[in-house]
């Protein structure tokens, strides 16, 4: 699909919190967390999703012409109801633009990326702004270290539209899967009807983020390969004809792995979880957004969105830039 992205934003909170900080609150070691999480600090925001993704998306529009459609594709929302991508045009002074959400939790970017190039290549809409804003912070469990010690907050914007047959830039392949045996592995229980504030069996617990990392890991590794394996037979591309890939910084150890078991070279891998933590969706577009304006990714090269979701779901977008 002959699609460009055209304009990139991002918000990082000014505020770091470093391993050490974190490390008090869940009762650990500094180094415990280093070692466990790979995150050595991340950003803590002192404002809500809308006001962090407004930001980042008003970045990507460069002052130019509105969008005629906004996107969101966040993993956790401001409120239930109205939807996030209303308070993103809100905050950007826009109205009467359409605005709505996919929700693929850690996919949602990726996801967004194919429907909104769809939407580009149908005719339906010409300059799509996709914003992931999250607050990863603000559903940690410090009773659950291992999680606590990964979430991070951030956002990040991109304005899509059509390239011209002169332009590099496409989406090349798309694919995703969900297996829903995996859907109690990574939990916010509260928040709709299953564990509703009504419901006396309802815990403070069952708002926050909940997550088992190992049994994730386990499964995320097959199936991430098998997709991988998947795109690059359906597209007769090489590993080494990849010029980045950019994974869900889910944790130190699932970035490592796309060099470790995924085979591709180190400086292949864009890694920003180190710095910036998990961010939830928002942790894809901005590892991209901070290799652009560091000028390491450059027009025309090939890029590997991929990772995996709550739910639990593969998925991955490939593009040439």
């Amino acid at each position: 699909m002959k699609v460009k992205i055209n304009g990139t934003g991002i918000y990082l909170p000014p505020r770091i919190e470093k391993a050490k900080d974190i490390a008090k609150l869940i009762n650990k070691s500094t180094s415990w967390v280093e070692n466990k999480s790979g995150v050595y600090e991340r950003r803590i925001s002192d404002i809500d999703v809308d006001e962090m993704g407004a930001i980042a998306g008003l970045e990507a529009l460069s002052g130019g012409a509105a969008p005629d459609l906004i996107i969101n594709a966040s993993g956790v929302p401001k409120q239930t109801i109205p939807d996030t991508a209303t308070f993103f045009q809100k905050q950007m002074g826009f109205e009467g633009i359409p605005s709505f959400s996919i929700h693929c939790t850690c996919l949602s970017f990726v996801v967004a990326l194919h429907t909104a190039s769809s939407l580009i290549i149908s005719g339906a809409y010409e300059r799509i702004l996709i914003i992931s804003s999250d607050k990863g912070s603000k559903g940690r469990n410090f009773r659950e270290p291992e999680s606590a010690s990964l979430l991070g907050d951030g956002a990040a914007a991109i304005l899509l539209e059509k390239s011209s047959k002169n332009e590099p830039s496409e989406l090349l392949h798309h694919t995703m899967r969900t297996w829903p045996s995996g859907a109690n592995l990574t939990e916010v229980r509260g928040g709709g009807t299953y564990k509703h504030p009504h419901d006396p069996d309802t815990k403070f617990e069952d708002n926050l983020f909940s997550m088992d990392g190992p049994a994730i890991y386990k499964i995320a590794l097959k199936q991430v390969n098998r997709i991988l394996q998947n795109t690059l037979n359906n597209t007769s591309l090489s590993r080494e004809s990849i010029d980045w890939v950019v994974p869900h910084q889910a944790s130190g150890k699932a970035v490592q792995a796309y060099s470790t078991m995924g085979k591709f070279k180190k400086n292949q891998v864009l890694e920003s979880v180190s710095k910036f933590g998990n961010c939830v969706a928002a942790s894809i577009p901005m590892t991209f957004v901070l290799a652009v304006k560091h000028e390491k990714i450059k027009r025309g090269d090939i890029i590997l969105f991929i990772g995996t979701g709550a739910g639990l779901s593969a998925g991955c977008t490939l593009i040439r830039y």
